[in-house]
């Protein structure tokens, strides 16, 4: 956790300018219009802080583990259980697990340098960000990276190959990618338990209990089927297989 939190930082001073390696926090007291710029900066890093659960989530695993998860409990017909609680601190756990390779190099190639004053605070910042980026490139889809890197050259950019293309390209196209594909996992969940639930139905309606909701007779025999093939098993293990 303290290599994370300490990457999500210097990752968040990547947006800063470059020329700004330090805050002096001693200039504040100064009259010349240098104290305009450390406010600012200032500013903009306890911003950043701020929205550092944002960036987890952002460049991470963490969107289609959240999402999936999400969709088992409404396709079971579950309304509160597993908590909400329970839901995010497994899909954080998950994103941990899948991205302790990223985690890993960003601290030994760029915090743990720039720690020891090894390296300057710009090197560090392409360093730490090389991880998340690679990530992100062999993950995102190939028609939403084509359609923001489409974008970016109606805008001007010219370098848009995947290894080297801004972030602030590759991160809404792998956000997206990601939301996709969470559906995508989320309709192969819910399938057998809607199958399920039409069965129930039909075995009521023939029955003639037409005031008996299909949902409360379905929701124990959707449970025992998930219980019965393992299903926590093996979702959690399809989802870690699904990045690569």
């Amino acid at each position: 956790m303290r290599k994370l939190g300490l990457a999500l930082l210097l990752l968040a001073f990547a947006a800063m300018p470059a020329s700004a390696q330090q805050i002096n926090l001693g200039a504040l007291g100064q009259t010349d219009g240098s104290t305009v710029g450390y406010i600012i900066q200032m500013f903009g890093v306890l911003t950043v802080l701020s929205v550092a659960p944002g960036l987890l989530i952002m460049v991470t695993s963490f969107t289609r583990f959240v999402i999936a998860f999400s969709i088992l409990r409404a396709g079971m017909g579950l309304q509160s259980t597993p908590a909400n609680l329970i839901l995010i601190s497994l899909s954080l756990f998950m994103t941990f697990y899948v991205m302790a390779p990223a985690f890993d190099q960003a601290w030994n190639s760029g915090v743990k340098p720039l720690m020891n004053n090894e390296i300057s605070q710009t090197v560090a910042m392409e360093r730490i960000s090389a991880p998340f980026r690679d990530f992100m490139a062999r993950n995102v889809r190939d028609k939403d990276f084509d359609l923001f890197a489409d974008l970016a050259r109606e805008r001007g950019a010219t370098d848009t190959a995947r290894e080297t293309i801004d972030l602030r390209v590759l991160v809404p196209a792998f956000m997206i990618s990601e939301i996709r594909r969470g559906f995508e996992i989320g309709f192969l969940i819910v399938l057998p338990f809607l199958v399920i639930d039409l069965i129930v139905a039909t075995i009521t309606m023939a029955m003639g209990m037409m005031m008996l909701p299909p949902t409360v007779v379905s929701l124990p025999f959707k449970i025992m089927f998930f219980v019965l093939i393992d299903g926590w098993n093996l979702l959690v293990g399809s989802l870690v297989r699904s990045f690569n």
